[in-house]
């Protein structure tokens, strides 16, 4: 049995373009791709923090210390330039692999760059 879990994570990534007139897909500094283990043309989904839009698409190199995020074609109808962005990619994890499995998250800081790492989300109370 196969059961789906949670890859990588780009956490408030700053949107840096919103390109409208483009084949589609949504470019990511290539230092962060790697650094998620996100590959190039693999499906990523997308929730967008300042509206609530959560949508499909596929990732694209952008250039390594860039800090770009650009979203393109008609998702860029559901992104601003300098909306706060959640950027996921998922995996299908064998049940043998579940017990060691850790994402690679990426937690951005206000000004756009990374802030820090982790392979564990904080917990939270309220």
């Amino acid at each position: 049995m196969q059961t789906i879990m949670l890859k990588a994570k780009l956490h408030r990534a700053v949107t840096t373009h919103a390109v409208v007139d483009y084949e589609g897909s949504c470019a990511i500094d290539g230092d962060w791709l790697d650094l998620s283990g996100i590959r190039e043309y693999e499906q990523i989904q997308i929730y967008n923090v300042n509206n609530g839009e959560r949508f499909t698409t596929y990732a694209i190199r952008g250039e390594a210390g860039s800090k770009i995020i650009s979203v393109n074609g008609a998702a860029a109808h559901k992104a601003a330039v300098g909306d706060l962005l959640i950027i996921c990619a998922y995996c299908n994890y064998e049940e043998s692999e579940l017990a060691t499995h850790e994402p690679r998250l990426l937690y951005m800081g206000a000004d756009g760059s990374l802030s820090h790492s982790s392979h564990a989300i904080p917990i939270q109370l309220a």
